[in-house]
């Protein structure tokens, strides 16, 4: 299997809610470094998985919806608790409509799957990995 990873990062503020999350439930910000990795068990004609450049833009594309801001007031996330998995799993879900819109070549590239990986820090992280 073939991957391209390209990265970025988004800040944004949140609160959480449930008990486990302790001062977490209060307000606080966030900056995450976002890693998606394009998987694909071939490459095209060119040799590539997909065009790193193009990849990196709409990354940057599908943050810009999300940071700065306050997901608490967002409509998208309400009743939703903002973990980072679940986070992870909106970037992916994203990133995946926009490359199936052409965000990342046309033709669209014959990807298999695309993971991103949100970094809380530089000693935790959570993922999501979903089929294409």
């Amino acid at each position: 299997m073939f991957s391209v990873t390209v990265r970025d990062h988004m800040m944004i503020a949140h609160s959480l809610r449930g008990e486990d999350f302790g001062p977490a439930q209060r307000l606080h910000g966030a900056t995450y470094v976002v890693d998606a990795t394009f998987r694909s068990a071939e490459v095209d004609d060119s040799g590539i998985v997909v065009d790193i450049g193009r990849a990196a833009e709409a990354l940057h594309a599908v943050l810009a919806d999300l940071t700065y801001r306050n997901l608490d007031d967002d409509p998208a996330f309400a009743g939703v608790n903002t973990t980072t998995e679940t986070l992870a799993r909106t970037v992916a879900d994203r990133l995946a409509d926009a490359t199936r819109a052409g965000a990342v070549g046309e033709p669209v590239p014959v990807l298999d799957a695309i993971a991103v990986t949100l970094h809380e820090s530089h000693v935790a992280w959570a993922a999501y990995e979903r089929p294409l």
